[in-house]
């Protein structure tokens, strides 16, 4: 089983077929069936790739990626292939063109292998809110994945393709990676177009990579980072080499101390936390606890405005552009009620009644206008402590992964998140790095987030930490 980039440069290089390696992959993938991660397999688009890319090998011009194999989360758009955001209303949609993230892996040689489930218009923090069932945990199929990109966790846990794409709206790419223990980013906002992604919140959605190193990562990120013509809000920031290796040297590093002192973290994962606070001072870091008041506003008012700004984006899905439409439907106006009733599942559902609500005549100030206020307050009490330090560090969620249907309350559940949407509503980047394994045989992940565009900074420190990581008891 060829878990990373590196191990599959090193099987093509002794020898081993790309189109070899694909096969691989494929026979994993359907032994892997019940974990219901891919809800469809691009088999003789990528055997045909495959062998593209054994030709260019031979011929010597094969691209930087040549001999990945990637799985992309069904809310990415793949020319000529079925894309549905794991929702009924968009039953039978194909795609007219492809993501420019995706593009830039295909034109460096990578092989796309197929679409992969998540929570429906990737809202949830468990996977279990797909209209083609829960996607289980690789490491124990009785717990959840996370969400909302939990077939892409799963599938790079269970060694189903070399790395995988995500999105990432409030944590969807960090969460899922703590569960399943592999590594997780969400870039800068911007620092990825968002051209061909589903749209969610679009002032919060970046595009990210699942793998199982940080090298992997690293260059997955490179590959797709830039501007883009096609999507105004793509950053023309200058792209850094993600994978050359430096010494980070000392660094500041704030530990929001508020983050420890939740009631919900596990004592476990504030236990090793802390150890590894201890661990990085004695390198000669210097770590120091700041207060960041704000924490338990952040899940309400990431809610506010993602809710928002889904009402908007979810109402081109009315039955008479594409997708699904309601059989039963008589005239224009029952065919928009019947077919958003009949095509939306319940959380969708209720995502987009709690935006339109906000979002309404008489509430609008209070709710959505409050909320960018407060986003704002978020932003600049963030920019301030990176004045000061190099890094924030949190742990990633605040327990290990949970068992299925076990978090019935929809508030339960978005708390879940509560660790990660800080860096959504600032924008700033923050990865996941594979931490420790609980008592319960589960893993966890610790979150380090850096100042806008310093992506770079970000994987070089990873590289530190993941070489010291502190397991816990």
């Amino acid at each position: 089983m060829l878990r990373t980039y590196t191990e599959v440069q090193n099987a093509i290089a002794s020898g081993t077929s790309v189109l070899s390696i694909l096969e691989d992959y494929l026979g994993r993938i359907e032994e892997n069936q019940h974990l219901n991660a891919f809800l469809e397999v691009f088999e003789s688009t990528a055997r045909e790739q495959a062998k593209k890319v054994d030709e260019k090998i031979k011929s010597g011009n094969a691209g930087k990626l040549a001999g990945m194999v990637i799985g992309l989360k069904d809310n990415l758009c793949y020319e000529g292939h079925k894309v549905s955001a794991s929702s009924k209303i968009l039953e039978g949609f194909e795609s007219l063109y492809t993501a420019t993230a995706v593009q830039r892996l295909i034109d460096e040689d990578a092989i796309i292998i197929g679409r992969l489930n998540c929570d429906e218009f990737a809202m949830g923090s468990s996977n279990e809110n797909s209209a083609f069932g829960p996607v289980r945990n690789a490491l124990d199929t009785n717990k959840v994945p996370g969400g909302s990109s939990g077939g892409s966790a799963s599938a790079v846990a269970a060694g189903l393709c070399t790395a995988t794409l995500g999105s990432d709206t409030g944590g969807s790419i960090r969460q899922p990676a703590s569960f399943t223990g592999t590594v997780g980013i969400k870039p800068s906002y911007g620092r990825v177009s968002r051209y061909g992604l589903i749209a969610y919140a679009s002032s919060f959605d970046q595009i990210g990579p699942f793998t199982n190193s940080i090298d992997d990562a690293a260059l997955l990120l490179q590959v797709m980072a830039g501007s883009d013509e096609f999507d105004a809000t793509a950053s023309t920031e200058k792209v850094d080499d993600y994978t050359a290796i430096e010494s980070s040297g000392t660094k500041k590093i704030a530990v929001i101390k508020e983050c420890l002192e939740s009631d919900g973290i596990d004592p476990e994962i504030k236990a090793a936390l802390e150890q590894q606070i201890e661990h990085l001072k004695n390198e000669g870091h210097t770590v120091e606890y700041v207060s960041f008041p704000y924490l338990d506003y952040m899940v309400p008012t990431y809610y506010v405005l993602t809710t928002a700004e889904a009402s908007s984006n979810l109402s081109r899905f009315d039955g008479v552009h594409y997708g699904y439409r309601s059989e039963v439907a008589k005239g224009v106006e029952e065919t928009y009620k019947k077919s958003r009733s009949e095509g939306f599942g319940p959380e969708v559902k209720r995502r987009i009644m709690a935006g339109t609500f906000v979002l309404s005549a008489g509430y609008y100030d209070a709710y959505y206008t409050k909320g960018q206020k407060v986003r704002r307050v978020l932003q600049d009490k963030t920019e301030e402590i990176f004045k000061d330090f190099d890094f924030i560090l949190t742990p990633t969620t605040p327990t290990t992964a949970f068992e299925l249907d076990a978090v019935k309350d929809p508030i339960s559940m978005y708390l879940q998140d509560i660790y990660t949407v800080h860096a959504n509503l600032t924008g700033n980047p923050a990865i996941s790095l594979p931490f420790g394994k609980h008592s319960n045989g589960l893993p966890f992940g610790i979150q380090l987030m850096a100042p806008h565009f310093e992506e770079k900074a970000l994987f070089n420190f990873a590289r530190e930490m993941e070489k010291k990581a502190v397991a816990s008891a």
